[in-house]
């Protein structure tokens, strides 16, 4: 059973950065995409970021342009940098494979404050 760790998250002003990340037991995520997904309070959980197999990367319109997803094989890690936050950015942040294979972590609560 694979088991994802995020961590990373904060408080941090409009216009701050963080950086998450998530790592996974096992060897899976070298072999699936990998997706980064949110949950704000009162929402279901939406789609933020991919990153193929190959390196092709893929964001939601409203995150384009501010946040890069990344990731390292070697350490089964996979990565969100998060730049220009927003109070709307506000949410906990999940990973997992895209599509949706794994069991979910407890992901990382991310608060951005006006």
């Amino acid at each position: 059973q694979v088991h994802l760790v995020e961590s990373g998250g904060g408080l941090v002003q409009t216009g701050g950065s963080l950086r998450l990340s998530c790592a996974a037991s096992g060897s899976i995520f070298s072999r699936v995409a990998l997706g980064w997904y949110r949950q704000a309070p009162g929402k279901q959980r939406e789609w933020v970021a991919t990153i193929a197999r190959s390196g092709t990367t893929g964001y939601a319109d409203s995150v384009k342009g501010r946040f890069t997803i990344s990731r390292d094989n070697t350490k089964n890690t996979v990565y969100l940098q998060m730049n220009n936050l927003k109070p709307g950015d506000t949410a906990v942040y999940y990973c997992n494979a895209v599509p949706v294979q794994l069991d979910w972590g407890q992901g990382t609560q991310v608060t951005v404050s006006s």
